[in-house]
């Protein structure tokens, strides 16, 4: 079993998709996932739609937080693609994020979204 300060760490983030922009967020969507199913160091994402109150939830999930420096310094293009078209309403970390990734994290929160994060207790991955 994994102490609560090791293992992955999970993203959720709950945004608000634009008035219109419904079909130009699910493009852009589409194109950051399959960069970073290519490119990027993400164990898992998987985006949901709830189309009738336009809000999306992103999870992503990484190894530590060395992989979502990674992602940080790769998916930038993408992401501002993605943020044309909606706001972040709230971001919530599941797991351990070191103090850089947490600075890191910082801006957001001071630009007004709430940012949560919730620190394991334990748990178990059936990764391959």
């Amino acid at each position: 079993m994994l102490k609560p300060d090791e293992g992955p760490i999970l993203f959720r983030n709950t945004m608000r998709i634009a008035d219109g922009h419904l079909d130009e967020f699910k493009d852009a969507v589409r194109k950051a996932v399959e960069f970073v199913e290519e490119h990027g160091p993400q164990l898992m994402v998987d985006v949901f739609i709830d189309e009738e109150r336009m809000l999306a939830y992103s999870y992503q999930l990484y190894r530590d937080s060395d992989a979502i420096r990674e992602h940080w310094r790769l998916s930038d293009p993408y992401i501002r693609g993605v943020m044309e078209h909606c706001e972040v309403e709230r971001f919530d970390v599941h797991g351990h994020p070191d103090d850089a990734v947490r600075e890191g994290l910082r801006p957001m929160a001071e630009s007004g979204t709430p940012v949560t994060i919730t620190e394991r207790a334990t748990g178990f991955a059936r990764f391959a």
